[in-house]
């Protein structure tokens, strides 16, 4: 138990409060809609409808002000600098913002569903209630007019009996920007799904910027102030005594016509501060994408893995840190994250670009047909942002495990160390990195392999081969790949790496190589960095609690995810 606390406490402990205030205003407000005395004659129209429409309002205000803040990239980039000083388990928090916010678009989505099946009854026991169905009460309070003349106010919205609900939701504020925020919403989330999201990322980026009308259809949706409470009268208007005889409203001292009014749009006080924030997000981007970027290397590799080598004035990053890039000539809205492979010593930023969809593809195909001496595509950098990886240095031992193209934040992880071995830096806290890089295909290799040489190189002249242990593993081979290894096993290097450390075929046993570090490095704190597919880090998350020794003096593992 101690040990899942260690690596998942907090973060239990913000979702028990986050699920707390959405069950506390949930609860709340049902009470207030249907105990209060204000609305005693509303639900004598709406019955249980009311309370259960207003209280999922109120969960929806709080989750819309919530939603923005975790795409916030810049505003968390700050808190994670600012948390620099507290430990390490408040900053892994800012690591798991996506997840946060698809938590809270859940949220978002359930509450909209029991909000509008709610409304939807209402505006049919309006209908009836106003056709005299519910007793002579109900039609009382559905005929009152809306004359200040006469001292009278409306509580029905529906005024005449051809007012439909069809009608009535397609003509008023409240049901028209209802209809357009449910039906962004629906699109968002559908589009959100990771099929879409992976194959088909461009309908992804554009649907999902339909939250900008949805934030416009909420803050106006209770303009129209269809749910109305009673009002205090002089004379006093004595429900528990007129309710009985509204045939007398107004002509006894004791049941003065009951006057209702609409309450205060709220939900735009709830979203204010978040869409500010979230502006001056856009307008930081805007800015950066403004600012020059000019090239300083174009690599294509034979396994279509494009590298560009970047400058741009004033640009300051930290290991294992990420950029999003735009290409205008392809598209001048879709921004896509990269993490950089270079070292923060570098004069320079890199990124390596696999073509997995359309924008990648259409800009490696767009460099492949450079001409000599051609007009290179221009290229708008926003960021850099920070990530888990940024803590690695923090550990006295690290394990970095890559799956493919993710090894592209331990790029960066290891060239910082070789250049701070380099320069001799007295503040170098890490002693020992394993690295695990699991890919399908051979090819993929390629390019990281020549960064491995000169480490496994520089730290043999330097009597430091223990302080990298690396692990190549190939997942998706075949028989005559083993063929091949088995005839060249006693050759020096690697035949498809060229390294001294020989490849693996398969999948890492992972529980023998918990037990070997924990066994290598007793009485250590051990980062467990993961860039990859959630899958492996549900396994290596578990692994990480598994093998955590409950004595804080010994062995501890704390996992941490790239996300994007």
């Amino acid at each position: 138990m101690s040990n899942w606390i260690i690596n998942q406490g907090l973060s239990a402990f913000i979702l028990v409060v986050w699920m707390g205030i959405n069950i506390f205003l949930f609860v709340y407000y049902y009470l207030f809609y249907d105990l209060g005395p204000q609305f005693e004659y509303t639900r004598e129209l709406l019955g249980s409808a009311l309370p259960w429409a207003r209280a999922p309002a109120a969960v929806l205000n709080f989750n819309c002000m919530l939603i923005l803040l975790p795409v916030c990239r810049n505003l968390l980039s700050l808190l994670r600098g600012s948390f620099i000083c507290c430990g390490r388990s408040m900053r892994k928090q800012l690591d798991k913002n996506l997840t946060f916010h698809k938590l809270v678009a859940y949220m978002i989505a359930l509450m909209t569903a029991v909000h509008t099946v709610a409304h939807l009854l209402n505006a049919e026991w309006y209908t009836n209630s106003f056709q005299g169905r519910y007793g002579p009460l109900a039609s009382k309070l559905s005929m009152l007019g809306d004359s200040r003349e006469l001292n009278t106010t409306y509580l029905n919205p529906f005024r005449s009996n051809s007012t439909t609900p069809t009608i009535f939701v397609f003509t008023t504020i409240a049901g028209l920007t209802g209809v357009v925020i449910t039906l962004a919403l629906i699109l968002i989330i559908t589009s959100s799904m990771e099929v879409i999201r992976r194959s088909y990322f461009e309908v992804f980026w554009y649907t999902h910027h339909l939250f900008i009308i949805f934030f416009a259809g909420l803050v106006f949706h209770g303009a129209g102030r269809i749910v109305r409470s009673q009002q205090v009268t002089n004379p006093p208007h004595n429900n528990s005594f007129c309710k009985d005889q509204p045939e007398n409203w107004g002509e006894i001292p004791e049941c003065p016509v009951p006057q209702f009014a609409g309450g205060f749009p709220q939900t735009w006080m709830w979203v204010i501060g978040p869409m500010i924030i979230y502006l001056c997000e856009r307008l930081l981007r805007f800015i950066r994408y403004m600012q020059p970027v000019s090239y300083r290397k174009i690599v294509i590799r034979p396994s279509k893995v494009l590298e560009l080598q970047l400058v741009k004035p004033g640009f300051k990053m930290e290991v294992g840190q990420y950029v999003f890039l735009n290409c205008p000539a392809i598209s001048q809205l879709e921004w896509h994250p990269f993490t950089m492979t270079s070292a923060p010593e570098e004069d320079f930023f890199s990124v390596h670009i696999r073509s997995v969809g359309d924008w990648t593809e259409k800009l490696i195909k767009m460099v492949e047909n450079l001409s000599e001496g051609g007009q290179r595509p221009k290229m708008a950098v926003d960021g850099p942002f920070g990530t888990a990886s940024e803590d690695v240095f923090d550990y006295e031992v690290s394990m970095l495990v890559g799956a493919g193209i993710g090894v592209t934040p331990f790029a960066s992880i290891l060239k910082s160390i070789w250049y701070k071995f380099k320069d001799s830096d007295p503040k170098l806290r890490t002693k020992r990195i394993y690295f695990y890089w699991l890919c399908r295909e051979t090819y993929a290799f390629e390019w990281f392999a020549d960064l491995l040489q000169v480490l496994e190189k520089d730290m043999e002249e330097r009597g430091m081969r223990d302080f990298l242990t690396y692990k190549l593993y190939l997942t998706g081979w075949d028989q005559s790949h083993v063929n091949h290894a088995m005839v060249h096993f006693d050759k020096d290097t690697d035949i498809i790496t060229g390294l001294k450390q020989k490849t693996h075929y398969g999948r890492p046993n992972w529980d023998r190589e918990f037990e070997q570090v924990r066994q290598e490095n007793p009485s250590s704190v051990v980062g467990t960095f993961l860039c990859g597919p959630q899958a492996l880090a549900k396994d290596l998350e578990k692994k990480c609690v598994r093998y955590s020794d409950v004595d804080p003096r010994k062995t501890t593992f704390y996992f941490n995810k790239e996300n994007f």
